[in-house]
């Protein structure tokens, strides 16, 4: 089966998932309209380099021995839970809060909001079991390393554009300015994203 047929289905499953609602959405947008696009890129590379490196591992198999040793899931599973809802609660603190200054999302300087970035992603078990099961459906036997290295290029400048693009929308002035009057529902509705996504990976299970 040529890997030509299998690209565009790969591509839209990625799309899709890297386009809905998400903690790495909700990291990017709730960064980018607090602290602007200088804060929101930085953690865009962050979740793209995290993505990358799941797309990466799966295509290599690595995503069947990590499922093979549980312990291995269930320390990312609980780092990635934890550190989940530490942003749901710095959320919820902002939305409960009536300064008029609202809270950053995420903060520090391009270095340790990029490895913020990095580790929401890479903490995140329902990234690995995403890209094995994409790649498992959608990648026949056989295929060769340089169709595979397609595959996973082009995933990886999809989620690139997806992730960097919403960077640059919520740090808009518009999307500001429509923050700064909506303050109190977007960090609500960031805390129960943020709550939501932890408890559905903490009470997440292997399934075998």
């Amino acid at each position: 089966m040529p890997i030509e047929t299998n690209l565009p289905l790969i591509l839209l499953a990625a799309l899709i998932a890297t386009g809905s609602p998400g903690p790495a959405t909700l990291a990017i947008a709730g960064t980018s309209m607090t602290s602007g696009r200088s804060a929101g890129l930085p953690i865009a590379s962050g979740i793209t380099v995290g993505s990358l490196m799941w797309s990466i591992a799966a295509a290599l198999g690595l995503g069947a021995v990590m499922l093979a040793n549980a312990w291995v899931f269930e320390v990312i599973r609980y780092g990635g839970s934890a550190y989940l809802m530490y942003l749901a609660f710095k959320s919820a603190r902002s939305a409960v809060s009536r300064k008029d200054v609202p809270m950053k999302s995420m903060t520090g300087r391009p270095p340790a909001l990029f490895a913020k970035g990095l580790m929401l992603h890479v903490t995140n078990p329902k990234a690995i079991l995403f890209f094995g099961s994409l790649y498992s459906i959608g990648i026949p036997a056989g295929t060769s390393a340089s169709q595979l290295a397609i595959v996973i290029i082009a995933v990886g400048l999809q989620s690139f554009i997806v992730f960097h693009g919403y960077a640059l929308l919520f740090s808009s002035q518009a999307m500001t300015r429509l923050y700064l009057r909506l303050r109190r529902i977007f960090e609500g509705a960031f805390a129960i994203g943020f709550g939501f996504a932890g408890t559905k990976i903490l009470t997440a299970r292997l399934q075998h």
